[in-house]
């Protein structure tokens, strides 16, 4: 288990800033996933179902004023920072990896 903390601040409103804490890279990734699901349900709450392409969830995150992964280094007992780019990497990464595992079932 490698400690993370999601910093994020999705307007200018400095109220609105939250963080969340996970276990693991990928348990953050599909929190932000889920961050942006529940973004599209409130848009469409008459919606059965809710479908979007990574783009789409990159714009999201784009569209953030601020979204930070702060992940510990056991090693030195400290936090590293990572920025939205990093984030798109690692969701995408994430995501292909599902991809391939719901291809070979």
């Amino acid at each position: 288990m490698t400690p993370i903390r999601l910093l994020v601040q999705p307007t200018q409103r400095i109220e609105g800033r939250t963080y969340a804490d996970y276990g693991s890279v990928d348990e953050c990734m599909e929190g932000i996933c889920k961050m942006y699901e529940e973004h599209l349900k409130r848009l469409n709450p008459r919606s059965k179902s809710i479908t979007y392409d990574v783009s789409q969830l990159f714009e999201f995150i784009d569209r953030m004023v601020d979204l930070t992964c702060m992940v510990f280094l056991e090693d030195t007992q400290t936090y590293k920072s990572h920025n939205r780019e990093w984030v798109k990497e690692r969701i995408y990464m994430l995501l292909s990896q599902q991809a391939q595992l719901e291809g070979s079932e």
